[in-house]
């Protein structure tokens, strides 16, 4: 692609970015301002964007602590699915940024996306964000 070339729009029209956080600037304001919850596995920040009612966007953040490029690319795969699966019940003006914490390697390899979905369900649940889906409580 040469530097006059654009990339064709997503399926869903626009950007091809599709609910992703990628500008630095993004993610500043998310950690800035936003909420922060914890449990074992993941951080996440939350905070709701001013006068947009866009889907909810997601920045994930997996530090070489967790593991070489390999595992961290599949921890970033995993926590996008995961919360591509909680999505619908997320408030839509919120944007969200996910850390890894180094036990998500272990919980990636031992119980893969669901649960790695689980333990962000428990988050959402504890950070009285939306509706989580999970009704085994």
């Amino acid at each position: 692609m040469t530097g006059h070339q654009r990339r064709a729009a997503g399926p869903r029209g626009g950007r091809s970015g599709g609910g992703r956080l990628t500008r630095s600037a993004d993610f500043d304001r998310v950690y800035r301002r936003g909420r922060s919850h914890a449990n074992r596995y993941l951080v996440m920040y939350a905070f709701p964007r001013p006068h947009d009612e866009g889907e909810p966007r997601l920045g994930v953040s997996v530090g070489r602590k967790v593991g070489g490029a390999v595992e961290r690319n599949r921890v970033k795969r995993l926590l996008r699915e995961a919360f591509k699966a909680v999505s619908p019940g997320l408030p839509r003006d919120h944007d969200f940024v996910l850390v890894a914490r180094p036990d998500t390697k272990s919980l990636a390899s031992e119980r893969g996306e669901p649960g790695v979905e689980q333990a962000l369900r428990e988050l959402l649940a504890e950070a009285e964000l939306g509706s989580t889906g999970d009704e085994r409580e």
